[in-house]
């Protein structure tokens, strides 16, 4: 069946541009506001799918909640009558993907690397705080508006949709497999460090002009991802800075609790990277492995919000200069142990010092002064009694 031609008795559709298994985007003018707008059309076997449907329309509500600077806006959403299509009709943004820049280049400047990922990550950000996570972060999904050369992530929402549905078979994997994180990869749910991982995975091709692990089949994929160590892009690519390195290579930990704490915290690690500062660099690292060692029951809770250095101040909240996180003071918890810890060892060597006063009597007595047979009874009885005959000397 051909696209219609008008969508909800408003948008014009103008010409196709783009498309995928899931959906079709057109370029269609909104006759009400007089403004050119992006129109999902949803695959037709879709509609079928009555649980996708609802899934669908209940992500579409969640992403027209997120407004900010770095996120593609979605106006509306819903069926259209005639047709019997879904559709979600979002923010048209004039310009390239970084899909389309990689097929021009494969490989990014480093500035500009930077100047995207600190974008996506505002963005990423901003969203995580508002309880949504985007799982399919991915060039494609990385727009370059050309008028202000601002980053905006696009495709919030379709990936959660279509999670547990009929069109996830078995040997397909919803997106781009190499961006998607290990725990993704294994179908545990995603969280906001699988958004970190997956950008990893962007910056890291930005500059090196592959991906983190070259494969042949999702099983190769995924074992890799497991034991493997991802190779430096300095291995690749000489002039970049060896603390950007560490910085894009910690996003890419098969251990989400060892990746940044957010994604502004990891805006601030690559920015510090940018500049060749390997100790604010590894500050950045320290603080991330810090949420998430230890033994402490609440060990995963996050440190102080940071931000990223100033050089993208949004309209929307200031930007002040990132400081590294400071060093998590000792919780109730872990004082709590350390005193019983205490406790025990003060305990041990109480034990100890009354045992070898209780030796050093029993030598120096000959008629043993009604102490009982230190090899008699069991240890229990043995230091009660050693307790008492102290305590009996001591009067």
């Amino acid at each position: 069946m051909s696209a219609p031609r008008e969508i909800a008795g408003r948008y014009n559709i103008e010409r196709r541009l783009g498309a995928g298994g899931m959906s079709t985007v057109f370029l269609a003018r909104d006759s009400v506001l007089e403004r050119l707008v992006a129109v999902k059309l949803l695959a037709e076997h879709l509609s079928d799918d009555e649980a996708f449907v609802a899934r669908f329309r209940r992500e579409a509500l969640a992403a027209a909640r997120l407004q900010h600077p770095n996120i593609v806006q979605v106006f509306d959403s819903g069926e259209d009558q005639e047709s019997g299509r879904h559709f979600i009709v979002m923010e048209y943004v004039n310009g390239p993907s970084c899909a389309d820049l990689l097929r021009e280049s494969p490989k990014l400047a480093v500035e500009q690397t930077v100047e995207i990922v600190r974008g996506a990550c505002h963005g990423l950000d901003y969203a995580h705080r508002a309880g949504v996570v985007h799982r399919d972060v991915k060039p494609g999904n990385l727009l370059i508006a050309e008028d202000t050369g601002s980053v905006k992530l696009a495709d919030f929402g379709i990936a959660k949709a279509a999670e547990q549905t009929r069109i996830t078979q078995v040997g397909a994997v919803l997106g781009t497999a190499a961006y998607l994180s290990p725990e993704q990869a294994t179908g545990e749910e995603a969280g906001p460090a699988s958004d970190i991982y997956s950008l990893g995975v962007c910056a890291y091709q930005f500059l090196a002009g592959r991906l983190p692990y070259e494969y042949s089949s999702l099983t190769e994929l995924a074992l890799k991802q497991q034991s493997d160590a991802v190779e430096p892009i300095t291995n690749f690519r000489s002039e970049v800075p060896r603390a950007l390195d560490m910085a894009i290579r910690r996003c890419l930990e098969r251990d989400p609790a060892m990746r940044y704490a957010s994604a502004l915290e990891m805006a601030a690690a690559l920015d510090a990277g940018l500049q060749g500062d390997e100790a604010a660099t590894a500050a950045y690292n320290t603080a991330s492995t810090q949420i998430f060692s230890g033994d402490d029951e609440d060990a995963t809770q996050a440190l102080p919000r940071t931000t990223a250095l100033p050089r993208q101040q949004e309209a929307w909240a200031p930007a002040p200069v990132a400081t590294p996180p400071p060093a998590r003071e000792r919780r109730p918890a872990q004082k709590k142990r350390d005193g019983a810890a205490r406790a025990r060892l003060f305990a041990l060597l109480l034990i100890l010092i009354l045992a070898g006063v209780a030796v050093a009597l029993l030598a120096s007595s000959s008629g043993g002064g009604g102490f009982t047979d230190i090899n008699a009874g069991n240890a229990h009885d043995q230091a009660d009694q050693l307790i008492q005959y102290v305590q009996d000397h001591r009067k």
